[in-house]
């Protein structure tokens, strides 16, 4: 991939195609080419193909998106969905998978991840190829990494990701976080939205002394997000707090891995997420919180939703799934790979947000991968502050988000594709390019049998960590089959993930959430009944 990021032209075959589709309407109904029955692996109505191209038919699925499910054909070419219909007839030459019983499906889309990220004095173990292949052979097969700047340099920070995504095996794109404050970061912030492709900043509540910010550099930042049409995000955690509750806990001698979750109580995760909100809604910008994990950050989110405030919410899997005793193991390898911020929190608050995510209170589910081998956790077994904070999850999202969510009846199969991709895919400006199986959508596509089982371990896993916080994990629904930029690149437990193969895919600003927020402004206006006119007589 050369360093401009630039996306693959398309063939002249494949602008073909999706000339076709859009007049496929004209020749009999929707996602046609010609009439039904045609033959697909010949262009419109018979002509021969030109030049050999990647050619896939998914056969007898119930083809899902976000709003509506049937049982159809998928037909992929040169990386394209180019045809979904039932009956598809294909020339010879192309690769058929039967899906006859099973789901087929828009790929993943993880909103939230950490490959190669320099922090806590180390990196994660992870980087773009290994996070990626690892996120492919379980049915993701796009992520959004969070850009952190170099010495506050937003510039400096996207090329030194651009060089550590070379040899990305699947599509991508780049949040960027906000660690300083100046004239230099705001004019970057707009090269940033209108060159690279970068659509929404992360700004840090807590990490004291690194990467946290103040309120008046948050309120600057989100002035600055809503001009741009950026979305505005947010690590919420009273940053000044947590430092004291680290303060307090190694005072009392406790020194190990329940130190972390007790020095960070939901308290501090529900202020600051009720700050940031209340701050989002006096600059009136919409505003996205990152890995919600408590009962307190989630009812914040909620209010403010009912009182029809742009927010989004974002719980990650570890949240869904784990509570936090496994902090409390008596062993201190076992219980450290469970440190990450915000923490995993008690019993009853992964309940909860099942259920708000069920309810739309929550939108959809990231992972905040970000891992660390048991080296590297090691570095803090005398003082918990020093432990690399993160866990694993994108190879593991999809299929929990199903066995935790669907196969309990708490989400239905849309819904699945909804809080999985679709839903990100319209945040982030991509729809439906991405999150959707549609004519003219890339080819990023799963089959998932909701029959089939699944186990995790980290014998099997496919990062480069030696732990695997969802170790012996068992559930019903598997990705059996990973289609990405209309390459197979997970069949029959075999992954042939590529580096180099995946692209940039850049996001364009002013999302849905910024519709209608001029119109508020002026009646925020209108509503001031201000400057008051008064007399200018004066008494002597």
């Amino acid at each position: 991939m050369d360093s401009s990021l630039a996306q693959r032209a398309p063939s002249p075959h494949l602008l073909i195609i999706l000339f076709l589709s859009l007049i496929s309407p004209l020749c009999g109904s929707i996602n046609q080419f010609c009439d039904a029955g045609a033959e697909y692996g010949k262009l419109a109505c018979g002509a021969a193909a030109t030049a050999p191209t990647s050619k896939i038919l998914i056969k007898g699925g119930t083809v899902v998106n976000a709003h509506h499910k049937e049982v159809s054909d998928v037909y992929i070419e040169d990386g394209i969905i180019a045809a979904v219909q039932k009956n598809i007839v294909v020339a010879d030459g192309v690769k058929i998978i039967d899906a006859t019983g099973k789901y087929v499906m828009p790929g993943g889309i993880d909103p939230h991840t950490h490959l190669a990220m320099e922090f806590m004095g180390t990196e994660t173990i992870d980087d773009f190829f290994s996070g990626q292949a690892a996120a492919l052979a379980g049915g993701t097969t796009m992520h959004i990494d969070f850009v952190i700047p170099v010495n506050g340099s937003l510039s400096a920070g996207y090329e030194a990701y651009v060089r550590k995504a070379e040899r990305s095996a699947m599509d991508y794109g780049f949040h960027m976080a906000i660690t300083k404050w100046d004239d230099t970061v705001s004019r970057e912030m707009e090269i940033m939205v209108k060159e690279k492709g970068i659509n929404s900043f992360k700004f840090f509540m807590a990490y004291k002394g690194s990467l946290m910010i103040s309120d008046e550099l948050l309120l600057e930042g989100f002035k600055k997000c809503k001009a741009l049409g950026a979305l505005a995000m947010v690590h919420a955690e009273n940053g000044d707090a947590v430092f004291e509750g680290q303060t307090r806990m190694i005072e009392l001698g406790i020194t190990g891995p329940e130190g972390h979750a007790l020095s960070r109580p939901p308290a501090l995760e529900g202020e600051a997420t009720s700050r940031a909100i209340r701050l989002a809604g006096f600059v009136n910008t919409p505003l996205y919180v990152v890995h919600v994990m408590s009962i307190d950050a989630m009812e914040e989110i909620a209010r403010a939703r009912k009182s029809g405030q742009k927010v989004i919410g974002e719980p990650v899997v570890s949240g869904l799934e784990l509570d936090d005793s496994v902090l409390w193991d008596s062993d201190f390898h076992t219980a450290a790979k469970y440190v990450m911020s915000p923490p995993i929190r008690g019993p009853g608050h992964s309940k909860a947000l099942q259920a708000a995510l069920s309810t739309g209170v929550l939108q959809l589910v990231g992972t905040d991968h970000c891992t660390f081998n048991s080296t590297q956790k090691a570095m803090g077994i005398d003082d918990f502050r020093k432990i690399p904070n993160g866990v694993n999850g994108l190879e593991e999202r999809m299929h929990l988000v199903w066995d935790i969510m669907v196969a309990s009846g708490k989400l239905s199969v849309t819904e699945f594709v909804k809080v999985t991709s679709a839903e990100c895919a319209r945040i982030f400006n991509i729809y439906p390019k991405k999150g959707a199986i549609l004519v003219g959508s890339d080819a990023d596509v799963i089959v998932l049998n909701p029959n089939s089982s699944f186990e995790i371990s980290a014998k099997s896993h496919h990062y480069r960590t030696d732990t695997n916080v969802y170790e012996g994990r068992r559930g019903k629904g598997k990705v059996e089959v990973t289609i990405a930029g209309g390459m197979v690149v997970w069949e029959e437990e075999e992954l042939k993930a590529v580096p180099g193969w995946g692209k940039y895919i850049k996001m364009a600003p002013f999302n849905y959430l910024f519709e209608g927020l001029e119109r508020a402004d002026a009646m925020y206006l209108s509503s001031l009944r201000a400057p008051v006119v008064r007399s200018s007589i004066h008494t002597t």
